[in-house]
């Protein structure tokens, strides 16, 4: 008989499972999801992954899917938090006002919630895509068309996963190779990691080449879920990954293949999604406005730096009463996610005409730059910009925009940290820091 789970933890230290099984562990005790493996030891994955039905393949990729959606805002509390964006006050866990923002002599802590959560999250789902792309490639109940698209899915997953990670770690480095979850791969250096996702994600793109798509997906993947809308979708991730690369020609190549639309919808993408109903989740970003206790505020240099009449200020709303924990203080709500249902996105054509703005820039096409940051303006109820048309402003105006228009989705810390621009972030405090990377969780060293 298998040991209990809390006991078989105790015993053994194997650095990766134990990530895994406690990650697991936790997710089950917030919800029994359908598609979630509820153990992965060998035997049951030997047994799902032999010669897996339609039915069993499908409830793999809907475990993966619903796994990327646990933790997030544990993510995006301390990206953002790291990158001034945001202030997280919690009675109940001072380290949002301390560690995170280097307060005093406070420094990151490589054991505790704010990276070990989402670290173990993002590689349980790497677990659980490893594991489609074994029982797809044995499974005798599918077409070869159609193992290509649960090959390609599993691809493109585990690369948009490992880049999470890497954003959080950065020159400290992710595990790529974790096939084998007793023994896996070494940690290794960024560029290697950016070299092996953008690799991942052009293996996905050939499997979803002459692919059929067999699989369900929620509504986020809504004009997505084919093979012609994952292999747009699995593009516009490389997008992203290319220029975090500096490799703008193949940024550029990535959109004309993905559904970058210069003049299409902002909001169009793919999505997480959150529900009410048994086993699902709720959007774990979400407080509601002018709470107290538990707050999600914006860093006052956010509306203090809008543009007047911006109209991207509404994600930040005037409170009744400011907010105030720890020597610091906003009267304004981070208001991107307005009940606990609403989506959270992947990817979206906002961030898409964005990348298309840096490539050009980089590239010295600086009229079709300022076409696509006009785009942007314009959207917002901003004037056409009327700066200098010389690389190093349009640099600082598409970082403007990209501030504004990806509030709190996870992108201003990494791009300030792409372009050497850290020092210029805000300290509130005498003797707080801004971090340049997380470290690794302490058992991944161990």
């Amino acid at each position: 008989m298998k040991q209990p789970l809390i006991t078989y933890i105790a015993q053994h230290k194997l650095r990766f499972l134990q990530y895994l099984l406690l990650a697991g562990f936790t997710a089950m005790l917030a919800a029994c999801q359908k598609g979630e493996i509820p153990n992965l030891n060998t035997p049951q994955v030997d047994a799902i992954t032999r010669n897996p039905t339609k039915e069993e393949l499908n409830n793999l990729v809907t475990g993966a899917e619903s796994g990327m959606r646990f933790t997030l805002n544990t993510y995006y509390d301390a990206v953002g938090i790291v990158g001034r964006e945001i202030y997280r006050f919690a009675g109940s866990e001072p380290r949002f006002t301390s560690e995170l923002l280097g307060g005093g002599s406070s420094t990151l802590d490589n054991n505790t919630f704010y990276i070990t959560n989402p670290w173990a999250a993002r590689y349980r789902v790497v677990r659980q895509c490893n594991i489609l792309l074994q029982a797809a490639a044995n499974s005798s109940f599918i077409t070869d068309a159609q193992r290509k698209a649960y090959l390609g899915f599993a691809k493109t997953i585990m690369a948009y996963q490992l880049l999470l990670n890497l954003n959080m770690t950065d020159a400290n480095g992710i595990r790529i190779s974790v096939q084998d979850f007793e023994k896996p791969g070494p940690i290794v250096a960024r560029n290697i990691a950016l070299d092996s996702i953008a690799q991942m994600l052009e293996d996905g793109k050939a499997d979803f080449t002459g692919s059929a798509v067999l699989f369900p997906l929620s509504s986020g993947f809504t004009g997505f879920n084919d093979a012609a809308g994952l292999l747009r979708f699995n593009r516009a991730l490389a997008a992203r990954v290319a220029v975090y690369r500096q490799q703008w020609a193949q940024a550029l190549a990535a959109l004309n293949e993905s559904f970058f639309d210069l003049n299409g919808s902002l909001t169009t993408g793919v999505y997480h999604t959150f529900g009410t109903g048994s086993g699902d989740q709720l959007n774990p970003c979400f407080f509601a406005q002018n709470v107290t206790g538990e707050v999600r505020v914006a860093h006052p240099s956010y509306a203090a730096d809008i543009t007047p009449g911006d109209d991207r200020i509404q994600k930040a709303t005037l409170r009744t009463a400011a907010a105030s924990q720890n020597g610091l203080s906003s009267n304004r709500d981070v208001w991107i996610y307005t009940s606990n249902t609403a989506p959270i996105p992947i990817i979206r054509n906002e961030e898409l005409i964005l990348i298309y703005a840096e490539a050009k820039i980089q590239t010295n096409a600086f009229p079709d730059a300022v076409v696509a940051l006009n785009r942007i303006r314009t959207a917002h109820n901003v004037a056409p910009y009327a700066g200098a048309v010389t690389q190093a402003a349009l640099i600082d105006e598409m970082l403007r925009q990209r501030r504004y228009s990806l509030f709190y989705e996870g992108h201003r810390w990494i791009d300030l940290r792409r372009y050497n621009r850290l020092n210029t972030l805000p300290l509130d405090r005498p003797g707080d820091d801004v971090w340049q990377a997380f470290p690794i969780p302490q058992n991944e060293n161990q």
